[in-house]
C-alpha cells in the first residue's frame, strides 16, 4: 500500500489556497473596516498553516520557526491596526486609558 501522506498534504495544500482566495475575496469587497481587518488576519493564519504544510512537504520541518515569527508579527500587526482605528494615534499608553475606564 501506498503512503497517503502526500496526497493528504496536498489536499490540505489545496484547501488553505481555497481558504486564501475566498479571504482576499472579503478584504477586497468587505463592507466595513473591520471585516477587512478580520479577512486580513485570517488570510495570515491561512498563510501560517501553508508555510508549515509547505515546510512537511519540502522535507524541511525547521521552517515552521519561520511560521510562527510571521504568525507572531500577524498578532502584532492585528493589535497595532486595532489600536490605531480605536484611538486614533499608535502612541497611546492602555495603562492610562484603563485608569481613566476605572476612574470614571
Amino acid at each position: 500500500m501506498r503512503d497517503p501522506m502526500p496526497y493528504i498534504m496536498l489536499a490540505a495544500t489545496l484547501v488553505l489556497i481555497i481558504a486564501m482566495v475566498l479571504m482576499l475575496t472579503r478584504l477586497i469587497g468587505g463592507p466595513s473596516l473591520y471585516d477587512r481587518l478580520l479577512a486580513v488576519n485570517s488570510f495570515g493564519t491561512k498563510t501560517v498553516l501553508f508555510l508549515c504544510v509547505f515546510c512537511f512537504i519540502i522535507d524541511r520541518p525547521d521552517g515552521i520557526d519561520i511560521a510562527l515569527l510571521y504568525a507572531l508579527m500577524n498578532f502584532i500587526a492585528t493589535i497595532a491596526v486595532l489600536k490605531f482605528f480605536n484611538y486614533r494615534a499608535l502612541t497611546v499608553d492602555l495603562r492610562d486609558v484603563a485608569d481613566q475606564e476605572d476612574g470614571s
